[in-house]
């Protein structure tokens, strides 16, 4: 007994035919159901008559396509992902594949190339949201979706970093992408400035809750506001504070899509440090605008320009106040700054002003609109108070000097001064640790003992 494999089409097409040998139904109606010409329908029969159901079969089930790519293109171009573009998709492989190597073949049939070699895998069916999407806003510049996305962006060839990434809501577009240390508010400063220069105000800024952008500790401290936030609102920009990664979908869709798109590209032409990816993101950014911005529902670009009193240098500071003391003196991160006595601040005497910290590592004093000039007496790295030794004394003073220098863990300073990594040259370096010393320490200057040099130098010369 013979089994005949047919598919749907072909077991109409036998049905309909026996229905002719019975005659039961004219060759031309049959022509008609089937879609054929007379003559073919004819053809169909002899060959039913000839071979029986095995004729109706197809003669080309089984046998490779005349489209099919050949052995060996298919191997080379197996043998090229494998090579460079291991961990690539296939829609980027294409891309790829077209730009350095000059191969043409589609992403479709490139994915099915890749899974028989066994370079990459299908993805199950994604699971509903659990949540309604949020429309896009209608205009370009309405709402911007900011975020900090630290990742191996150079993989082993550098530190682990973080991208700061400005994405418009309406048209999905990378407005600005800035490699930067860590995620901290001189960082967000500097990238907000270059991003107004680039392309003006825009209405509001979404992020996340992060402590740049709010402050997540309620206190009766100042205005509550974040210097970040003080200088947006001072700029008439809105920061709004998304409650979940979902409601800022999409520029956390974004970070996914660069962490294996600009990964691989940086990979490709060689970047290995923050510069050199800072001077390369502007071309990716164009060529990923390009392949993934959408068009806005409406037209305008509803960017504004500065306002005649906007300084924007100005205002993106780390900005605290001071009170002036009748020394013309004023205290700030365990630092003594001396104001020099001038006409604006000889007034100034028991007043506030404002201690400005740029993002480039200067310092300003300012009065309403005067900078104040002034000089630094940095209060942890002055002289304690000379001891009097007699000279037979000196080697073993010297020796207990040493000694209790080794002891003292770096002083630190203020508990809430900015994060400084994203800074340039500025006047309060980080405490060195000493060689040797532990790592964890409790808080605060351990108490020294009371002892002359020449007691403490006779305590360390006795015999254990």
């Amino acid at each position: 007994m013979t089994v005949v494999a047919m598919n749907r089409g072909e077991l109409s097409r036998y049905d309909t035919l026996l229905r002719v040998t019975r005659r039961e139904l004219r060759v031309e109606d049959a022509a008609t159901l089937l879609g054929l010409t007379r003559r073919q329908v004819g053809r169909l029969l002899l060959r039913l008559r000839a071979e029986g159901p095995e004729g109706l079969v197809s003669r080309r089930r089984g046998r490779p396509s005349n489209r099919r790519h050949s052995d060996a293109f298919r191997q080379r171009v197996i043998a090229l992902v494998r090579e460079h573009y291991a961990d690539f998709g296939p829609t980027l492989a294409t891309e790829y594949l077209a730009e350095r190597h000059q191969i043409t073949i589609s992403h479709e049939t490139l994915r099915k190339l890749m899974i028989e070699a066994g370079l990459w895998k299908d993805r199950d069916a994604r699971r509903p949201r659990p949540y309604q999407p949020r429309y896009r806003r209608d205009c370009r510049g309405e709402l911007i979706q900011v975020d900090g996305s630290k990742h191996w962006w150079f993989e082993n060839r550098g530190p682990q970093c973080t991208l700061l990434v400005f994405i418009d809501d309406a048209t999905s577009e990378l407005m600005h992408l800035r490699m930067v240390e860590s995620e901290n508010t001189f960082a967000y400063m500097d990238a907000m400035t270059a991003y107004i220069e680039a392309h003006g105000k825009p209405v509001a800024i979404y992020s996340d809750k992060h402590g740049v952008f709010r402050n997540n500790t309620a206190s009766a401290k100042g205005d509550g506001m974040t210097h970040f936030g003080r200088a947006l609102e001072a700029l008439n920009i809105e920061i709004i504070c998304a409650n979940s990664p979902q409601a800022k979908g999409r520029v956390e869709r974004a970070n996914g899509t660069l962490q294996d798109r600009l990964v691989k590209a940086m990979r490709l032409d060689g970047i290995s440090t923050i510069a050199e990816a800072n001077a390369f993101l502007p071309g990716y950014m164009a060529r990923h605008n390009q392949r993934f911005a959408k068009a806005p529902f409406d037209p305008r670009d509803v960017h504004r320009p500065l306002a005649p009193h906007d300084d924007l240098k100005a205002e993106m500071v780390w900005r605290e106040q001071r009170t002036v003391t009748q020394a013309l003196t004023l205290h700030y991160n365990k630092a003594l700054i001396i104001l020099e006595p001038t006409q604006v601040s000889r007034p100034l005497a028991g007043k506030r002003v404002d201690v400005c910290e740029y993002p480039d590592g200067r310092l300003e004093i300012r009065h309403e609109e005067h900078v104040l000039p002034y000089r630094v007496f940095d209060k942890i790295r002055q002289v304690n108070q000379a001891a009097i030794v007699e000279n037979k004394h000196l080697d073993a003073a010297l020796a207990m000097a040493k000694a209790m220098q080794e002891m003292l863990p770096p002083r630190k300073r203020n508990n809430n001064e900015p994060c400084r990594r994203s800074q340039g040259a500025h006047m309060f370096p980080p405490p060195q640790p000493q060689e040797g010393a532990p790592v964890k320490r409790k808080r605060g200057r351990p108490p020294l003992p009371r002892l002359s040099p020449i007691e403490a130098a006779q305590r360390l010369l006795e015999p254990v």
